[in-house]
């Protein structure tokens, strides 16, 4: 009885917390910080006041939690990005997406190491977990911003690519820093076989998806939107047991898919953004639990992650965007506002809690380092996206926005 009661107690709390992450998204508009930072930080502070909500979730807990809200994530993003889109910007998404990632997380471990002493596999974990942008969060700021160009897709398609990547690339750098014979070699072969087989069967689902959803039987319409739900849950689980990037998968899928969606199963794409939704709040909300904040509020811990954020975002970024964007054609103006728009969220923290269960040393410091860089990421380039926008002449005011 006391365990039924105990449970009750948690649960309790944990709708509590949710239903206040809904009503903050209404203070996020108001102070102009995006509604994922106060996700974040709420359910941090949370968990540190709260004993039983630090008990009931933990760091495995958390993780299969958000990689369930992240397959529903990026498959909404595939299902909104679409091929038409996707084939517009194809080149620079897989560029940023893929080999971006590879640079962005090189030079976030040489700048970990040379200029804040931490050792070279310590340094490399803490690139893989910080190179992917996260595709929540750009999605979630973007929702309301019309921009011009192929802008948009760039960016939402590198979110989307770069999550199975970084994914990819920590899991490889984990094992090379917990294995006395891990080697560089290893890492990129498992990242290869990843990416191809996650790519196979992503087209592949994404096929079938399209002919589930084009079938036109009225019994069968309705459930169409579970499913979809229930195909790319199964998706990701087959190419993940195939030893290939399940969440590359379920991209794949959803931008092979979303024609189909789009002009025949808008019950489809209306479901799928509503779980995307959900998503968002769960994920920050369960990572934010896991954070304890006497680690982040460490001076070491703080001022590492506040002088990574800053190079990141004003160095690394533009080093990796600027280049890459310009040889690729896309004008000055798209190409600042996206070297600018790299945003941090629940997808890096996804990776840190990776590293802490792969068993990396100091994992603690390595988790509250990234905590700081994602929070400051969302807060600073988050709330300024839409000023950036205006500044640089990418951004349209939709209706109604302020």
């Amino acid at each position: 009885m006391h365990d039924v009661t105990s449970f009750g107690g948690v649960v309790l709390v944990l709708g509590v917390v949710c239903g206040l992450a809904l009503l903050a998204r209404h203070v996020a508009r108001w102070i102009k910080i995006p509604a994922p930072a106060i996700f974040l930080v709420a359910a941090a502070i949370a968990a540190t006041s709260i004993k039983a909500l630090r008990t009931a979730v933990d760091l495995h807990v958390a993780e299969n939690v958000v990689t369930l809200a992240l397959i529903v994530i990026l498959f909404d993003g595939g299902l909104h990005l679409g091929p038409r889109r996707f084939r517009a910007a194809a080149a620079p998404i897989v560029a940023l997406g893929v080999l971006g990632t590879f640079a962005t997380t090189a030079l976030i471990a040489v700048v970990a190491h040379t200029i804040f002493g931490l050792d070279w596999r310590f340094a490399a974990v803490l690139g893989a977990a910080l190179a992917p942008t996260d595709p929540a969060v750009v999605f979630a700021v973007l929702a309301n911003q019309k921009l011009i160009g192929r802008t948009s897709a760039i960016l939402e398609g590198e979110s989307g690519f770069n999550d199975p990547a970084g994914i990819a690339l920590l899991l490889g750098f984990v094992h090379l820093a917990t294995h006395r014979h891990g080697s560089l070699t290893t890492v990129l072969g498992s990242f290869a076989i990843q990416m191809t087989v996650g790519c196979a069967f992503g087209m592949a689902g994404g096929m079938a998806l399209r002919w589930l959803l084009s079938i036109r039987r009225p019994a069968l319409e309705a459930q169409q939107p579970l499913l979809a739900l229930s195909g790319i849950l199964a998706l990701y689980g087959l190419t993940t047991v195939a030893h290939g990037s399940g969440f590359l998968a379920v991209l794949i899928a959803g931008i092979v898919a979303g024609d189909a969606v789009s002009s025949e199963a808008l019950a489809v794409e209306r479901f799928h953004a509503t779980l995307a939704s959900l998503g968002e709040i769960v994920a920050f909300v369960m990572l934010g639990i896991t954070v304890r904040l006497h680690t982040v509020l460490d001076r070491d811990a703080w001022l590492i992650g506040l002088g990574i954020f800053a190079l990141l975002t004003l160095v690394v970024r533009p080093l990796v965007c600027v280049p890459t964007l310009t040889a690729l054609k896309v004008n000055r103006r798209e190409t600042a506002f996206i070297a600018w728009a790299g945003l941090k969220g629940a997808v890096p923290i996804l990776l840190g809690a990776l590293a802490v269960s792969g068993g990396v040393a100091d994992p603690q410091r390595l988790y509250a380092i990234v905590f700081v860089v994602v929070t400051l990421s969302v807060v600073v380039q988050g709330g300024s996206l839409s000023w950036m926008a205006r500044k640089l002449g990418v951004g349209i005011d939709s209706p109604g926005q302020d």
